[in-house]
């Protein structure tokens, strides 16, 4: 599997996952998901609207690539969230549907990367204002690995008040490969 077919696969992984996370977390009373459970962003509503809220950070940074992806013409309009905490939106509706927003924008980017772009060094300042210049394929992997490390969260999160979002592994998504 070449890594632009990777990446489509983890962007297919992306909207799978947030489906079902969506799915269990929208049959929830809205007392449950805004409850502190103690987690890195409290609760099930802090950690889907900081998987958002990261989700927007990056992708306006992979904006600036010189390939000048026309599919994140849609998050270079988007405010810059103000802190990896932020709630861009109370309510699980409104987030669900920004989500979809936000996945099928990460699809049709995933789609459009060449391999080329993948060797490009990406100049970026982090959050704390810090500058940094790192190997965009990288940085992709990166983007993907921290949507699942917060989706896992809250999949523990839902698991604990008895929701089960069912299988979770991107196995489930990688296709039989015929052997020789």
């Amino acid at each position: 599997m070449s890594r632009t077919d990777h990446i489509c696969l983890m962007a297919k992984y992306n909207e799978w996952m947030n489906g079902k996370l969506y799915e269990a977390a929208m049959t929830l009373p809205s007392e449950e998901l805004i409850a502190d459970r103690k987690a890195f962003f409290g609760s099930i509503l802090g950690t889907l609207n900081h998987l958002a809220v990261g989700d927007t950070i990056w992708l306006k940074r992979f904006a600036t690539h010189p390939a000048n992806y026309s599919a994140l013409e849609p998050v270079r309009n988007l405010p810059n969230p103000t802190s990896l905490d932020r709630l861009l939106y109370t309510d699980i509706q409104s987030l669900s549907k920004h989500r979809k927003v936000l996945d099928q924008v990460i699809t049709e980017w995933a789609r459009s990367i060449t391999d080329h772009d993948l060797d490009h060094v990406l100049r970026y300042t982090s959050t704390k204002g810090t500058g940094a210049d790192k190997n965009f394929f990288c940085l992709v992997m990166h983007f993907f690995n921290h949507q699942t490390h917060h989706r896992g969260q809250a999949t523990t999160l839902l698991s604990q008040i008895g929701e089960d979002v069912g299988v979770t592994d991107l196995l489930a998504l990688i296709p039989n490969e015929a052997v020789a």
